[in-house]
């Protein structure tokens, strides 16, 4: 595969395990397995949308992508360079091709200072403007998030939820990156507001030709954003597909219950509704086999025995399930 033709990101058999919490015994208790065996790649441009039920293992994947914690074991290359072997100036040079935006706007903006420092210290770290250079470079990044030069003098607290996101937005783009994580960027915020956010970083996404994971734990809000929708839980991937195709034609029975919780937009429309029993096991003791068994309406006792391995369905189109054939 040649260069131009090479995924912008290439994740392979990724996991991230936690030490256990047990207090004075806790170097007994078994890890939390957080994220397991997970791979897949996203082109440049292209958007991911990495969706999941809280607990999930989604915003673990995303700071693994990015190390800023450390994968247990797998392999992640960004332009084809080996992420967990960088350090140092190369690790530094690899993330300024690689930003996030945080799911709390006002947690990721220290209080402290005022919007030209919030932005223009990000310019500063990686001396890409001084003087009235940054200064100019600080306002077009608020110009190119909806905000501008009249908010340059404020400080987070002065702002709306929605405002604050716009700035987290604008820090990350700061650096003129190619790959972004969105991590729940709207979840925080009001339905008239996430809409205004989605809005802009599919204008921007487009605009500036950005690939992007975006997270969510609802497929609604992911759905005109996304190219492909990778569907996790538990920590393990369910189902990847086109985003078109998972939206008309969810073959996992999990993805087809998040599909059943979301909402129409037309009050005519009616959905069946897929009720999942019990509660998200729990990372440190998953069950074995398939680790949806447990709440899903077709397990039998073979899905006990076995993780299902993804299984190709149509073109991009894979999901994990023995029973795809009975269910389709």
């Amino acid at each position: 595969m040649s260069g131009a033709d090479a995924p912008l990101l290439a994740v392979a058999g990724l996991s991230k395990h936690f030490r256990g919490r047990g207090g004075l015994l806790a170097r007994a208790a078994p890890p939390v397995r957080a994220v397991e065996d997970v791979s897949f790649t996203i082109g440049r441009g292209e958007v991911v949308g990495l969706v999941g039920e809280s607990g999930s293992g989604k915003s673990t994947i995303g700071r693994c992508v990015l190390r800023l914690i450390e994968p247990t074991a797998g392999r992640i290359l960004f332009e084809g360079a080996d992420l967990r072997a960088a350090s140092g100036a190369a690790l530094r040079a690899v993330r300024r091709r690689m930003q996030i935006v945080f799911q709390d706007p006002y947690g990721s903006l220290d209080p402290r200072k005022r919007v030209e420092d919030l932005i223009g210290d990000v310019l500063d770290i990686h001396r890409l403007a001084r003087g009235a250079a940054r200064r100019e470079r600080v306002v077009e990044l608020l110009t190119q998030v909806g905000l501008g030069a009249e908010h340059l003098a404020r400080y987070p607290h002065q702002f709306s939820g929605g405002q604050r996101q716009r700035l987290g937005i604008a820090r990350a783009l700061a650096v003129g990156p190619a790959f972004i994580v969105a991590d729940e960027p709207v979840s925080a915020l009001d339905v008239s507001v996430q809409a205004q956010i989605i809005n802009l970083l599919s204008e921007l996404q487009q605009r500036l030709g950005l690939a992007m994971l975006f997270i969510s734990h609802d497929l609604s809000v992911v759905e005109h954003l996304s190219d492909r929708v990778i569907v996790l839980y538990l920590g393990r991937i369910m189902e990847v597909a086109p985003a078109r195709t998972l939206y008309a034609a969810p073959r996992h029975p999990y993805t087809r219950a998040l599909l059943s919780a979301a909402p129409i937009p037309d009050p005519e429309a009616k959905r069946s509704r897929v009720i999942l029993s019990g509660d998200l096991p729990s990372p440190a003791n998953p069950p074995s086999g398939c680790v949806f068994r447990t709440r899903c309406p077709h397990a039998t006792e073979a899905c006990a025995r076995a993780v299902p391995p993804l299984r190709e369905l149509g073109p991009g189109h894979v999901a994990a399930c023995i029973r795809l054939d009975e269910l389709s």
